[in-house]
């Protein structure tokens, strides 16, 4: 098949939505398909664009794969505010979708038969859908996180007239869609109540891969793990992780009031780890606090390792960011084989996605986390027993391959193909 992907984030991101979109467009490649990819020079989650990317000409790119297949990768040049806001966010969304318009429309001599195009950013889907249209080609929206809703219970954008107006938007773009897909089931729900045809709402759940990352002993199990020794924790210690964006939604700042009450247990050890708007005043709430080690986003390379530091992986979340978001990092935490304490209600799926293999807490509760976190820590045979239900439940349901097979065959299935040897054979 033919398949155009539209979105602002792309690899080499290490966190967050470009992640999942880079590996996707690899892994389409690697079967046999010809990919084009419309995005953005890579400047998530650090708010600046990396080095070696202009942040003002367009580029193209074009990705050796193994095989028949082929991707090519157009970077389209964007506004990167550096302390990102509502009205921020706005201008720099709407700059790539401005500045990729030329590149979508000159896709439509290419004939995609599928323009998939994922949410964030939303701004994306008018020229995504136009351009399937005129292409003759199926549109598939990809929601990662409700935007729309996230932005207005987040704070970022008011007014009730303004909801009105974007929610009404957002359903008439959806209901456009031949796919509307998301990443669980209660996101699934949500689409269907935003107005999409049960036939026309699928998951696509966020995958890891599985031999990337595994599970390895931990300290207390006799394990040795070459980031304890960098950080000098030793092997009675318990790690308390987090890992991943530092930004608004994640409600971060609770981590910090979490290690102060736990300041005197000299067992327990915080690792954060990531980049992003929040970290600087995370940093500086936690000064004075010896049980809190800051780390930079790890490359890939460095990923099984690090996770693998962890006894407990830390999931804080905003109360209002409930349902509109799924953690992209939990795949990654369940993957290590340790429980995970996330912050969320009982009735959300980021609760049911960890119940049996971690511990859901009341958000934003500093007192129901660090309760949560030393009672794990003073019970070995609990984290063993949760870790290894959370491996189980990744290789289960979250498998990469498995995954991206059955959204493979869910395209072919659009586009009329007979299955998996078209895309094989001559790359149509």
């Amino acid at each position: 098949m033919r398949i155009l992907v539209h979105g602002i984030n792309f690899s080499p991101e290490l966190t967050g939505i470009g992640k999942y979109t880079g590996e996707f467009a690899e892994w389409l490649a690697a079967r046999g398909h010809q990919v084009r990819v419309v995005t953005a020079p890579p400047y998530y989650p650090q708010w600046r664009v990396a080095d070696g990317w202009s942040r003002w000409r367009h580029r193209i790119e074009r990705h050796a794969t193994p095989g028949p297949g082929s991707m090519t990768v157009v970077r389209c040049p964007l506004w990167v505010p550096q302390r990102p806001s509502g009205l921020r966010r706005v201008l720099h969304l709407a700059s790539f979708v401005l500045s990729s318009f030329p590149a979508m429309l000159a896709q439509v001599a290419w004939r995609p038969q599928v323009v998939w195009v994922v949410e964030p950013a939303l701004g994306c889907a008018p020229q995504a859908l136009w351009v399937a249209r005129l292409s003759g080609a199926r549109a598939w929206l990809h929601v990662q996180d409700f935007e729309v809703d996230a932005a207005f219970d987040l704070g970022l954008l008011r007014g009730a007239r303004r909801r009105a107006a974007a929610l009404g938007i957002e359903r008439w773009l959806m209901s456009r869609f031949d796919r509307v897909s998301a990443i669980s089931e209660r996101m699934v729900e949500r689409l269907r109540a935003k107005g999409v045809a049960p036939q026309r709402a699928s998951l696509f759940r966020n995958w890891v891969d599985l031999d990337a990352i595994t599970s390895q002993p931990t300290a207390s199990q006799g394990g040795v793990n070459i980031w304890r020794e960098r950080l000098g924790v030793g092997p009675q210690q318990v790690v308390a992780l987090y890992s991943g964006n530092m930004g608004g939604k994640q409600g971060l700042e609770v981590l910090a009031d979490v290690a102060r009450r736990l300041a005197a247990r000299n067992d327990i050890i915080f690792v954060l780890c990531g980049q992003g708007p929040a970290r600087v005043s995370l940093e500086t709430t936690c000064v004075g606090l010896g049980n809190v080690r800051f780390l930079d986003l790890q490359p890939l390379s460095e990923l099984d390792a690090l996770l693998n530091m962890a006894d407990i992986h830390l999931l804080p979340q905003r109360a209002d960011a409930a349902d509109l978001v799924m953690p992209s990092k939990l795949t990654g935490m369940l993957a290590s084989g340790r429980p995970v304490i996330a912050a969320a209600h009982p009735e959300t799926a980021l609760a049911e996605a960890v119940r049996g293999c971690g511990v859901a807490v009341e958000p934003e509760c500093a007192a129901a986390m660090a309760d949560a976190i030393a009672a794990l820590a003073d019970d070995a045979p609990r984290r063993a027993a949760l870790g290894a239900a959370a491996r189980q439940r990744a290789e289960a349901q979250l498998g990469r391959d498995a995954v991206l097979r059955s959204v493979e065959r869910d395209m072919l299935a659009l586009c009329g193909e007979a299955g998996p040897r078209e895309a094989l054979g001559d790359g149509r």
